[in-house]
């Protein structure tokens, strides 16, 4: 069994349909669907003739079912009862490990894969060829300026239209405070959640301050806490948390929070930092997900206020840290030089997106260097 997770309109249903040729479809969202659904997995697999002999197994998606709130029992019913002779796909515009609701764990009978907004490798077109890190290849600018501009969901950035862009955030923001949240969760207060996310487009990368949080939106701190974890399960945002192991005097509480659509924010500098973020957290999530080792994303920041933007770790161990930067910057910073000798990361690149595509590896660079973004960005997934 395969879960597919990610943002909703990010393209998990069109991806798994093309993927597959002969298959069966499910959506929770259908009516008629949702009623075989809650009838069980045996009347499901009445629908497809499971006990049919094939040549090759079937294949069935189901899509959204983590609004059903019997969604793990009737996974793990199906799945016991048809596996091997059926495939089987699930997708979801939430994490499905923070909505599972009663019933026995399905560990172990699942593998988790994240499907992230489009990235630069990816406009790139040259595929992956089975290494953490890929050759460095050139993306056309006017390409890279689209994708900056209108994000990495597919439809924006196909369009590369201002209006469309600006009707598609706003329905896009409809269906997450109108529909999701109600559907998911408890929560009455949703014009107070909206008043939540919009107040984060502004706060983009930097470290959260829920105390200032509490008294913007007018709840606790607690409830704050609360419905950021919700917004992150919905893949509104993402948190990252500070790396504190062989860091003297470092920081050890608040996380910094980006969103999963860099496009929602207006602030230069805040929406560099954030697009490298979200292709840090996508080569992060294709790197766990695909078995090459156990992968993280923090930054560092110490009690001196020295800080580096990311730190990408390899099985616990630093790996690489990358400093972001808008211009081209004369010389590195210190605070590369600082981090890597306590933490002794392999790389540090203080990444520039003034800087042209140079083609060259950046991961043949073992002292703090200067990249531009557009290389060090065409190396990962």
């Amino acid at each position: 069994m395969i879960f597919v997770v990610g943002p909703r309109q990010v393209g998990k249903t069109i991806l798994c349909t093309n993927l597959v040729q002969d298959y069966h479809y499910f959506n929770w969202d259908n009516q008629d669907h949702r009623a075989l659904i809650i009838e069980g997995p045996n009347r499901v697999g009445e629908e497809i003739g499971a006990r049919q002999l094939r040549e090759k197994p079937r294949i069935i998606i189901f899509d959204e079912i983590h609004k059903y709130s019997k969604w793990k029992d009737f996974l793990k019913g199906f799945f016991d009862v048809y596996s091997p002779g059926v495939g089987i796909i699930v997708t979801g515009s939430s994490r499905l490990d923070v909505f599972k609701r009663g019933g026995d764990s399905l560990m172990g009978r699942y593998f988790l894969y994240h499907l992230h907004p489009i990235s630069v490798r990816e406009i790139i077109g040259a595929g992956l060829d089975g290494n953490e890190i890929q050759i460095p290849r050139p993306i056309d600018p006017k390409a890279f300026d689209s994708l900056y501009a209108f994000g990495g969901f597919p439809e924006p950035f196909l369009k590369a239209n201002v209006r469309f862009s600006n009707r598609w955030k706003r329905l896009r923001q409809q269906q997450l405070f109108t529909e999701d949240i109600r559907d998911l969760t408890r929560v009455q207060e949703v014009r107070q959640v909206e008043l939540l996310a919009e107040t984060l487009k502004y706060q983009t990368g930097q470290m959260i301050n829920y105390s200032n949080l509490s008294k913007k939106v007018r709840v606790s701190v607690d409830t704050v806490r609360r419905w950021i974890t919700i917004l992150e399960s919905l893949y509104y945002c993402f948190t990252i948390q500070p790396w504190f192991r062989n860091v003297q005097r470092s920081l050890l509480k608040q996380p910094k929070i980006y969103l999963w659509n860099w496009a929602l924010i207006a602030d230069t500098g805040a929406k560099s930092e954030n697009f490298v973020a979200s292709h840090l957290l996508k080569a992060v999530h294709w790197w766990t997900d695909n078995g090459f080792g156990e992968y993280g994303l923090y930054f560092l920041r110490d009690k001196d206020k020295r800080e580096v933007d990311f730190l990408v770790t390899r099985n616990q161990e630093p790996w690489f840290m990358v400093e972001v930067k808008t211009d081209g910057g004369k010389s590195v910073s210190k605070n590369l030089f600082h981090f890597q000798k306590q933490i002794r990361a392999l790389h540090a690149f203080q990444t520039s997106f003034s800087l042209d595509y140079v083609d060259a590896d950046c991961f043949s660079t073992k002292q703090p260097t200067i990249v531009p973004v557009k290389t060090l960005l065409s190396q990962l997934v």
